[in-house]
């Protein structure tokens, strides 16, 4: 059954145009990060009647310059469609009765969230696979090469990092009863992860950390950000359980 449901959202994908859309916005982040490292201190140099003491001290950019502006572009672009692609995907169902439809068969309602968590990972999978494979080729390219090992590391931690926004991001879906409440939902989780991942210490503990290990683990450093690890992990798995029992127990 669950190898079904699965058949199912990856055609809806395909119909919706969402694997599409994921793809290209990744490649394109992927693609443009290290560009933007590169040549916005050329830009920024060759504004009109800039002092010499300003355009000196704009610095020449490097490969680190490369990795922070991809985590930067990942963190923004990234977190935002994966919210906004996977919100509505449990509350656009209750709200057409489409799910009504499907639990009057033999559908268990946890192999339905977990069918759109996979199918929704599986999507994020990919195109981070593209993205980081851009980005290595045109860091490359400019830079110079990265370190495999570590770079598939970070990538890893990245894949981590967005996994946890597309559980919570499932689970506002399976709380709300129509799209319009989802995205309240959805958008408020958000809102709390980017407060605490502002705030001092606390970041370290939060999905942000993740990022932050992996950066430092590209640039030579090596921070310790195991508690960003367990907690992303426990919120990311937390959210699908919350998710079945809830849709478990609510009538459709």
């Amino acid at each position: 059954m669950l190898r079904t449901l699965l058949a199912k959202e990856f055609l809806e994908q395909r119909r919706t145009s969402k694997l599409l859309i994921f793809l290209a916005v990744f490649f394109i982040v992927g693609c443009i990060s290290p560009l933007l490292a590169k040549y916005t201190p050329d830009l920024l140099r060759s504004i009109p009647n800039i002092p010499p003491e300003y355009a000196a001290l704009i610095p020449t950019p490097t490969i680190k310059d490369s990795i922070s502006q991809y985590v930067k572009n990942t963190g923004q672009f990234g977190v935002l469609l994966v919210i906004v692609l996977t919100m509505n995907v449990i509350a656009q169902e209750r709200e057409r009765g489409t799910a009504a439809l499907l639990f009057s068969k033999p559908v268990k309602r946890s192999a339905f969230v977990l069918s759109k968590w996979l199918a929704g990972m599986t999507t994020v999978t990919v195109s981070v696979i593209l993205s980081s494979i851009a980005c290595a080729v045109y860091t490359a390219i400019l830079f110079g090469g990265l370190p495999l090992g570590k770079y598939l590391v970070f990538n890893l931690l990245l894949l981590l990092f967005l996994a946890v926004y597309l559980s919570v991001a499932l689970l506002a879906s399976a709380l709300a009863r129509n799209q319009g409440m989802a995205a309240a939902i959805a958008f408020g989780f958000l809102a709390i992860l980017l407060i605490l991942s502002t705030l001092p210490r606390i970041n370290n503990y939060s999905p942000a950390g993740l990022l932050s290990w992996g950066s430092e683990m590209l640039n030579g450093t090596h921070g310790t950000y195991w508690p960003a690890l367990i907690i992303s992990l426990a919120l990311a798995a937390g959210s699908v359980l919350i998710a079945c029992l809830h849709l478990d127990r609510q009538e459709i």
